[in-house]
Formats: structure tokens, sequence, C-alpha cells
């Protein structure tokens, strides 16, 4: 490596000893809840995190894995498998969501991208579509942000432009998409003033057009497809705010729910109808209620509604939402660019690292954990295990998952002495927790404890140490709530299940034989997080982290 290595190199801790095998679990989708019956965590058997939380208290604690700990805009946002194994492998806070955009919208950076470049393919002879929420709350998308997307688009060669708008009124007042619609008409306005013929083709309320979550209510979805892509919609209308003003008229009628509209021409006729060739973006940022319209876009297998027409279209995100399913393919802004992150530190200081999960979850503990970066640092030093998922079945039809399979690899590589780290993620918390089923939530919960037990035993049998922790919450917590915390019913009685992660913070737990004596937490770190992690398992492979990464949780205290 030569000088260039040098930048590499570590400092020593000063108290804390190198050559101890370290254990790096991450459980995914669990966090600390109160315990009650809808909290598939508490109610499982779990003994071995149970006695964690219950040993020494200076070796369990809880850390932030949402919201600004994981670099996302507002502490709303729920942390998501990604963005926690950023956070939990670059020991810093990266800009994600609303945040690069801006920076790639400020940079000009977007067009310069692969995601714009597929679809201007179609400006030429197409219409270039956007559909998102209109509006300046800053948690799904941004107004601001849309209207300098649709001044770049037509200064580079976008001729044809048709906004599908979605009203809000749910992070914003209820009435402003009057306001917001206004905005969006000038803007246009001008467009139409340079020879780009830039109009609003459909409308509606949010809850009620395209933005369901989690699978909820593919009607919902099916709405807003009807109007922006058929172009059909119970309401026509010449005129955008027009629009708006007249169903607000309606009984009981609000921002949210607004019914869908078509903007329709002279001749009754829909102005923006997706068509083959057309290029559409969905403009939204926050990946969660874009999900489900994505897959009706880009899936060519699709059975939640009928589609009736499916167009051949460039479509591309404001993000890639789902980094699982690689959902959109195309996206305008690419993750952040991670750097220096803790898996190549540690190699290039010779740890010899092994990573296993399942098929679900193993980008997560390599290529998210190492900076959204494929591939080894040093091949000689490390071990990359995948484990194939069970496919063809949902997950809680078998809930182990494979859970003792990636803690078997994990056992063997431990006993092998062949690595100084071992990280593992089990993701049975959160792809069960996903699924709605309490009771195979439940069973998954103790298959994760199950696993947890294996990798530790092996852990006293070499005098190592372990490091156990989430990436964000989900099985603790699987109803919905009320604003006081209740139970929500749906209309027959029945409670309404959570499928989604939490805004909880996560357990993260430190021992083994290994862990010399006085190492504990510090208590002068309470809002903690996932980025903090890397800096606590550097120190404990024995090594100080790098200085701007997030500090470590623990101290040594001479006893």
């Amino acid at each position: 490596m030569g000088s260039s290595g040098d930048a590499w190199k570590l400092k020593d801790h000063p108290k804390l000893p190198k050559g101890k095998t370290v254990a790096v679990i991450v459980l995914d989708g669990w966090g600390e809840a109160k315990p009650n019956e809808y909290n598939a965590i508490s109610v499982a058997e779990t003994p071995v995190m149970d006695s964690l939380k219950k040993g020494a208290p200076e070796h369990w604690r809880l850390i932030k894995a949402h919201g600004n700990a994981v670099g996302l805009p507002t502490e709303d946002d729920m942390g998501n498998s990604e963005v926690g194994h950023n956070a939990l492998g670059a020991g810093r806070i990266f800009a994600q969501g609303a945040k690069l955009v801006d920076l790639a919208l400020a940079s000009g950076k977007i067009y310069d991208g692969e995601g714009f470049k597929y679809v201007q393919e179609c400006f030429e002879k197409g219409t270039l579509h956007l559909i998102g929420l209109v509006s300046d709350g800053g948690v799904h998308s941004r107004l601001d942000q849309l209207l300098l997307l649709l001044k770049g688009a037509a200064e580079r060669g976008a001729k044809r432009i048709r906004v599908h708008a979605l009203t809000d009124g749910r992070d914003v007042l209820d009435g402003s998409s009057v306001g917001f619609m206004e905005t969006l008409e000038n803007d246009l306005a001008k467009l139409r003033g340079q020879g780009v013929d830039a109009r609003v083709a459909s409308g509606g309320g949010r809850m009620y057009v395209t933005m369901d979550r989690y699978e909820n209510d593919w009607d919902v979805v099916k709405r807003g497809w009807d109007a922006q892509v058929l172009g059909e919609a119970p309401h026509h209308f010449k005129d955008p705010v027009e629009a708006i003003k007249k169903l607000r008229q309606e009984p009981n009628a609000n921002d949210q729910y607004l019914a869908p509209f078509v903007i329709v021409d002279d001749n009754g006729k829909s102005v923006g109808p997706i068509l083959d060739g057309d290029a559409v973006v969905t403009f939204n940022f926050r990946a969660d209620r874009m999900v489900m319209l994505a897959k009706a876009l880009e899936y060519e297998n699709f059975d939640k509604f009928d589609r009736v027409r499916v167009p051949k279209i460039h479509y591309a995100g404001m993000l890639q939402y789902d980094g699982e399913l690689k959902l959109p393919s195309k996206y305008l802004v690419s993750p952040p660019e991670i750097d220096r992150t803790s898996g190549e530190y540690l190699v290039r200081n010779g740890i010899r690292t092994f990573a296993c999960s399942e098929t679900v979850k193993f980008g997560h503990v390599t290529f998210f954990w190492n900076g959204n970066r494929s591939g080894y640092f040093d091949e000689k030093l490390e071990e990359y295990v995948e484990i194939p998922s069970d496919s063809g079945i949902t997950f809680n039809v078998k809930p182990k998952m494979k859970a003792l399979e990636i803690a078997e690899r994990a056992r063997e590589a431990i006993l092998s002495h062949k690595f100084d780290q071992v990280r593992v993620n089990l993701p049975n918390s959160d792809m069960v927790g996903h699924t709605g089923d309490i009771k195979a939530t439940i069973e998954a919960c103790k298959a994760a404890d199950d696993g947890v037990k294996m990798i530790l035993d092996a852990i006293e049998q070499v005098g190592g140490i372990f490091l156990v922790t989430a990436d964000h919450g989900n099985a603790e917590d699987m109803v919905k709530r009320n604003k006081k915390g209740e139970p929500l019913l749906d209309k027959n009685g029945n409670i309404q299940i959570l499928t989604s992660h939490t805004l909880e913070p996560v357990p993260i737990a430190i021992g083994g034989p290994g862990l010399i004596p006085g190492v504990r937490f510090r208590t002068d770190l309470p809002t903690g997080g996932l980025a903090n992690v890397a800096s606590t398992f550097m120190n404990l492979h024995g090594y100080e982290a790098p200085s701007d990464y997030e500090p470590t949780l623990i101290e040594v205290v001479d006893n």
C-alpha cells in the first residue's frame, strides 16, 4: 500500500487491547417500546436479549435510529434498513432524502445522472409527466423542488410537460392547496410563454388518490392510475385552481381526501393521459407513499388492480424508493457518496472480516454497510456469505427465515479463528413484521433470539467480544395508534395492524469474556444514535476511530 496506506492507519486505543474476535450482530426491525400485547418482541420468548437488558446496566442502552440521527430531514421520518446500515457502517451522518435532492438541484448534478438522461430520451417526441405531492410540507416533497425541476427540464429540451398534482392538507394546513396550485400555475404559464406546452393534467387528495402505503388499499393507487394514465376521473375541469376550489365545496371535503379530477380541453378530452413513448417522474423524495405507484408503473407482472392499459414509458423516481426491491430501477438522485467507512478502515488495518445474512438483508450488511459500495476492499482479508432467502412465499409462512443458518455460519467463522470481525444481520423481526402477522412475528423474534444465542456461545468459547444492536424499529409495535397512543380500530371494530417501521429507539448491548473490566457506556451521550456504533466497535478491536467519526458510546474507567 506504500505511503497512501498511511492515511488509513488507525491509532491504537490507549486502554483497549487488540486481537479479540468481535461479533457485530444487527437485529433488523428490533426497536424498544413498552411491553403490551402488540409488542411482538416483548411477547416473544427472547431470553438472550432479555438477559442483556437485565444484565449490567453499563453494558446496555438505547440509541436513536430515525430522523436526523440517520440523515433524514425531520424527526417524523422513521428509519429504514438502507439509511440505518449506512450510518452503522460509515460512523458519520450523511444527508439522505430531501437534503440530497436539494444538493443535486443546486449543483445541477441531477441533470447529469443516468436517471435524468433516461427520461430525457423521450423529450423529443413524448410528454414528460411529473407526479407527486404539491405543497411545501417538506415531508414527502417540496413545491420549490418541483418548480426547479420543471424549469431545468424545459431548459434541457422538454417541449410538453404535464403535472399530476396531489393535494396535501396533512403536512400543511387544510385549504392551502389552492395557493400551492396558483403558484404552480404561475410557473407553468411562464413556461407556456416560452413556447413549452406545460399544464396540470390531473389531481386529487393524497390520502384518496395515489399516496397509499404498505399495500393498505390499492384502490387509492387505482384512482390515481385512472386519472393520470388513462385520463379518466369522475370530475372534469378546464382549470386546476377552479377544480380545487369547486371540489372543496363538496360536503366534508378537505385537501387530503379531494376527489380525483382530470383537466380537459374544449372538446372534453383529457389533456394529459400517459401514453407510449412518454417519460414519467415521481417527484416525491420520501419513499413510503410512492412505492405502490412505482410498482404499478414499473412491474410487467402486476395483479393488484386492472391497469387496463400499460404504456411503454421511461420512468424514474426522484430517488430509489426501495433499496431491497431496487425500485424504481432508474432515479434522478443517487444515494449519498459515502467514503472512508469503518469496514474499509478496519480491513486496511488488517482486520479480517466475515459478513453474512440471507438474501433480503445481505446487501445491508455488505453494500449499504460499506457506503453503497459493491465488492470486497481486500478479498484476501474478507469473506461475505449470502444465504438464499425463501422465495415464492410471504415471510410469515416460515417466520424462522434463515436465522439459524446465518448464526451457524457466523459460529463457524468465529470458531475458525480466521476472522477478527464477524458481522451478521438477522432479518426476522423486520421482514415478518412487515407482513402484519403478529403471531408469526412473535415466532420470528424468538428465532432471532435463538440466532443471537448461538453466536454469543461461540464468542464465549473464543474469549471474544459481542456488540448487539438494531437498525430501526418495527416488531415492537404492530398496531396503529391514535394521538393518545391507544390502538385504532377499523369500521368492524378490529384493530388496525401496523406493518411499517417505527420511530422507536433501538437497543445496543456489549459483552463477552474479551471485554476488559472498566468498559462501560458513557453517560454523556444521551442522544447517541446508529452513527456512534462504528467508533464503538473500532474501539473493541483496539483502535481509536478517525477524528471526524461520531464519538464512541463507550469509555474505560480504571477500577
